[in-house]
């Protein structure tokens, strides 16, 4: 089994299925988190749910990561900068220890995927206020607890087939088992392992959406005719279509080379090559869909047309899971 599920192996697998739709490809790919987290934790009852949700073949268990806040987005990728330290930048999911339970205060933002549909979740919260971004700690968590409500389905541009959602904590009590990672250090490592987990899986999906974005107009390039004969033969259709060829062979190869690597090296392995795979693959499927409506015409902006959707699809790669610039300038302190 191992084997089978080589580090080449996921990125075929995460291509492919993105091939086919990036959101339920996101929504399959973040449900992981929770239960991979809880895999790792020593408590009976945390690592139960990733038996229970290896074994569901019904879709009955749900995860998510809880990290994105109304008023803190990108603030989470700077959390190792000095200014990061300031009580001014402290999330605004409080955590407060009581004995031998926590209190949960605060909300996540519409943008949790899988918000509003999720049974369980991997959650960041605040432990120190005055630490800032360097006051977190991590939880995990069972979303049926009193206290818990949920905002109504995120109505966006793109990636329409992933759900996303705000959740509402007040005054949630969770055992102190459940914050499982209580030490602000650590926690900051597990923020970057899980944003560079997390940005190799959207480099994985986002070549496989380039890809099919390019299938789509060579497809419509040959059938297509125009001037006697199918607008393929037409230098400068050609010219478009090779150059989108090249860019999803380099986002591939370059993705499946920074996935070999990081396999390689755990638990963290290249930040600066995962930050880097994120914005040149979602940058590419960008590219590589707008000029495949550039080459479908009027037709490609029609809602019947599959393009119109990947270019949609495309547009929010940019902005998911970390915006582009944002990450660029975490990935640069690494140079």
């Amino acid at each position: 089994m191992a084997e089978d599920y080589s580090p080449l192996a996921r990125a075929i697998m995460m291509e492919e299925l993105s091939h086919g739709d990036v959101g339920v490809t996101a929504s399959l790919f973040v449900s992981n988190f929770t239960f991979g987290f809880a895999a790792l934790c020593e408590d009976p009852e945390i690592r139960a749910w990733a038996r229970e949700y290896c074994e569901d073949t019904e879709g009955r268990l749900v995860g998510c990561w809880a990290i994105t806040e109304p008023d803190h987005g990108s603030d989470w990728w700077f959390g190792a900068e000095a200014a990061s330290a300031d009580g001014k930048c402290a999330p605004s999911l409080r955590a407060v220890r009581k004995g031998d339970e926590y209190v949960l205060n605060g909300q996540k933002s519409a943008w949790v995927s899988n918000g509003t549909i999720a049974t369980h979740a991997l959650l960041n919260v605040s432990l120190d206020p005055k630490r800032g971004m360097q006051g977190t700690g991590v939880a995990v968590l069972p979303l049926d607890l009193p206290g818990i409500s949920r905002g109504k389905p995120l109505d966006k541009m793109g990636m329409r087939a992933l759900n996303q959602g705000e959740i509402i904590f007040e005054d949630v009590k969770i055992p102190r088992k459940y914050m499982v990672v209580e030490d602000p250090s650590i926690a900051s490592v597990v923020i970057e392992t899980t944003l560079n987990h997390g940005n190799m899986g959207v480099g994985m999906a986002f070549t496989g959406l380039a890809q099919a974005a390019l299938d789509e107009a060579v497809a419509y390039a040959k059938d297509r005719v125009q001037g006697g004969v199918p607008i393929f033969e037409h230098k400068n259709v050609k010219l478009k279509l090779f150059r989108m060829y090249t860019l999803v062979e380099a986002s591939r190869a370059y993705l499946r080379r920074i996935a070999a690597y990081n396999a390689a090296t755990p638990p963290l392995g290249s930040t600066p090559h995962a930050r880097s795979i994120k914005i040149f693959s979602t940058e590419t499927a960008l590219q590589v869909a707008s000029e495949a409506v550039q080459i479908f015409g009027g037709i490609g902006l029609s809602k019947e047309s599959l393009i119109e959707k990947l270019f949609r699809d495309a547009r929010a790669g940019t902005i998911a899971d970390g915006d582009n610039e944002a990450l660029a300038l975490v990935g640069a302190r690494y140079l």
